[in-house]
């Protein structure tokens, strides 16, 4: 009877305020709710979540893409404030721009039984130039506290509708209620791709509809009204059949983030409308992007894009005078790729177009990712070398798998040559060849030739990048430690550390440094080969830390890793769908000494051991040994792949369980 009870309860507190969806109809029931009965974790809840995209015909115009937006926030405490603001981008070219209106937004306040409303005034909404053709409006709502409910409404209205927006069902916080509803007029056809492991089917129908032409025609009056010239007005109708999509969710799960995802955006439940083709009246069909060769047709004949790599009178001079005296194509490619490193600065905009053009950005000393290396493949080129650019699609723009131009939003360089070929990034200027920014390492990027065919080639790198340290510990009696550390890292590791410390103040540094291992007191610190990227990067300190042993009794307990030991395992799901992605393959080396206290002598060690991952995904290497007066620990640790298949994840998180329990072992010394 009790467990009766309770079903009934949840059942009840599921549906009791599921009932008005309109506007500014917020329930004193949604405002009371303490948490999410289905996910005690979310901070917020979208209680209900409404989109409409369809099309509108304006005369002199032509169709518009119009979408509607409605959203009912829950938001249960302080880290769910984000979803108070609101940020719709709008896209802009040619002259013609999206636009957005209708907005309205208000956040709901209980306060002594009664709602109290606040609205969103202009003082709470601000529009922002991202880059040439791309705008973004964010409005932000106020009195904003825990337990308050937040909803919007707005319309954007788009000339581009062969560019429809992803529907999305699935979100970082869950969805109570989700209604999605696409409408198209026969005369377009989209294909449409489903991703996700949310199954969503939606519901399809027909439907009649019209559009109404209105016809001007002016004529001259004749006898007595000779000279008046008369207006007059008349309409026509064009019907047609509309074909109507409609998705209806409840309760969809939040897709939390995890470790070593590439972008969570890849595994979203959502479904994509891609235009394939438009047969309006008395027209002829115009085909869209349907193959891969269509899309990269499609973007090699743009002048953001092919039309820059043909232009070479803006640099001819530099490039010749520094490649005057080298024939070697390696060291030609070394050459140029360096020089578009030091020439032109990146301004943090990612795109597969160029913004303002090569020459200028040539000129200012400053421009987007496709300036940049649609430049550096131009010069390249011009140097006489095989070189060809390499559409990419960032990891936080997902991975491009069906036929789409907007799945590719950056742009790479690829050098051919007889012994193989490189991948060059010049937006970095501590990237070396075949080894790009992490944010460019995504599965593979397709290599397109001048003819407009195309080839796919792995991004992420073949050689792993290293990080070997090197510890000489003194262990005192009271179980502080004093020593020093030096590392050295390769190739990515390389890369990520130049970025984090030339761009930063080292005082700033050396406090995060410090911070990240809870108390470490460092000094003498010095990095050396931080420009030289010829030579994997050192860095080195002394440092004091205390309390890195327990001491009972007579005996003194501690881990030979001391503060570099793994706390805990990142894989905690007890499965997982989607495949760890590391980024790049990697070996971490570890010798560490210790010297140990006067008076002490080693009563037990850890064993040494070693285990792998199946198919040599991975490999751990402990080895311990001790002369009495000190300890000597080297560990080998190796991930040998970029990313590993889900159907790996068990055998995954058991590895990396078995590292963190070898690292964890405590070595007891005993007093004489």
């Amino acid at each position: 009877m009790r467990i009766t009870m309770i079903l009934l309860s949840l059942c009840f507190t599921l549906t009791a305020f599921a009932q008005d969806y309109k506007f500014r109809k917020v329930s004193k029931e949604e405002l009371q709710e303490k948490f999410n009965p289905l996910d005690s974790a979310a901070s917020a809840t979208y209680l209900y979540k409404y989109r409409k995209t369809f099309f509108e015909y304006h005369q002199g115009k032509g169709f518009q893409l119009i979408t509607e937006i409605h959203e009912r926030i829950k938001i249960y405490n302080k880290e769910g404030f984000g979803y108070a603001t609101k940020q719709v981008s709008l896209f802009n070219n040619g002259g013609h721009k999206e636009e957005i209106n209708s907005i309205k937004a208000y956040t709901y306040n209980l306060l002594e039984g009664k709602i109290e409303e606040a609205k969103l005034t202009k003082e709470g909404m601000f529009e922002t130039e991202k880059s040439k053709r791309l705008n973004e409006m964010k409005f932000t709502l106020p009195n904003i506290k825990e337990g308050c409910v937040v909803e919007f409404k707005y319309k954007v209205v788009s000339p581009f509708y062969s560019l429809v927006d992803d529907f999305v069902f699935q979100y970082d916080i869950p969805v109570k209620k989700l209604d999605a509803r696409f409408e198209v007029p026969e005369y377009f056809v989209f294909k449409v791709n489903t991703k996700g492991f949310l199954p969503v089917i939606p519901k399809t129908k027909k439907k009649n509809d019209k559009i109404t032409f209105t016809n001007k025609t002016r004529s001259s009056g004749t006898g007595i009204r000779n000279g008046i010239t008369r207006t007059s007005y008349s309409s026509s109708d064009l019907e047609f059949i509309k074909n109507i999509s409609s998705y209806n969710l409840t309760n969809v799960p939040a897709l939390k983030e995890e470790p070593h995802v590439n972008s969570i955006n890849n595994y979203r439940s959502s479904v994509k409308y891609e235009l394939s083709y438009e047969k309006l009246p008395q027209s002829t069909i115009k085909y869209y992007s349907t193959t891969w060769e269509d899309v990269v047709k499609t973007i090699y004949k743009s002048s953001y894009f092919g039309e820059e790599l043909n232009k070479t009178s803006y640099f001819k001079d530099e490039i010749d005078a520094v490649i005057s005296s080298i024939s070697d194509p390696v060291q030609r490619t070394a050459l140029i790729f360096d020089f578009v490193k030091s020439k032109v600065k990146w301004n943090g905009y990612n795109s597969k177009y160029t913004n303002d053009g090569v020459k200028k950005a040539y000129k200012d000393q400053v421009g987007n990712v496709a300036e940049i290396n649609l430049m550096l493949t131009s010069m390249l080129k011009y140097a006489g070398l095989n070189a060809y650019p390499v559409l990419v699609s960032t990891r936080r723009n997902g991975v491009p798998i069906f036929p789409t131009r907007e799945g590719y939003n950056y742009v790479v360089s690829y050098v051919k040559f007889p012994e193989g070929s490189v991948l060059l990034d010049a937006t970095n200027k501590y990237s070396t060849p075949n080894v790009l920014p992490f944010r460019a390492l995504n599965w593979q990027g397709r290599v397109i030739s001048e003819n407009g065919g195309s080839t796919l080639v792995d991004l992420y790198p073949k050689e792993k990048s290293k990080n070997n340290i090197s510890m000489m510990i003194n262990l005192n009696e009271d179980g502080s430690i004093s020593g020093g550390c030096r590392s050295v890292k390769t190739n990515h590791n390389a890369l990520s550390y130049r970025e984090r410390y030339n761009d930063a103040n080292e005082d700033d540094f050396i406090e995060k440094l410090e911070n990240k291992y809870s108390g470490l007191e460092i000094s003498e610190f010095k990095v050396t080969n931080g420009l030289d990227l010829s030579k994997p990067i050192i860095e080195s300190y002394k440092f004091v830390k205390e309390s890195q042993a327990d001491i009972i009794g007579d005996k003194i307990y501690f881990s030979p890793m001391f503060f570099l030991r793994t706390a805990e395992n990142p894989f905690k799901l007890e499965k997982r769908a989607f495949p760890v992605d590391f980024g790049y393959p990697s070996t971490s080396k570890y010798r560490i000494i210790i010297n140990l206290p006067e008076g002490y002598k080693v009563e037990s060690v850890p064993e040494s051991a070693a285990f792998s991952m199946p198919d040599n995904l991975g490999l751990f290497k402990f080895n311990i040994s001790n002369n009495g007066s000190s300890i000597q620990l080297l560990i080998d640790a190796k991930i040998n792949e970029s990313i590993i298949s889900p159907l790996y994840y068990d055998a995954l998180k058991e590895y990396f369980k078995q590292i963190i329990e070898k690292e964890n072992e405590q070595i007891v010394l005993t007093k004489v």
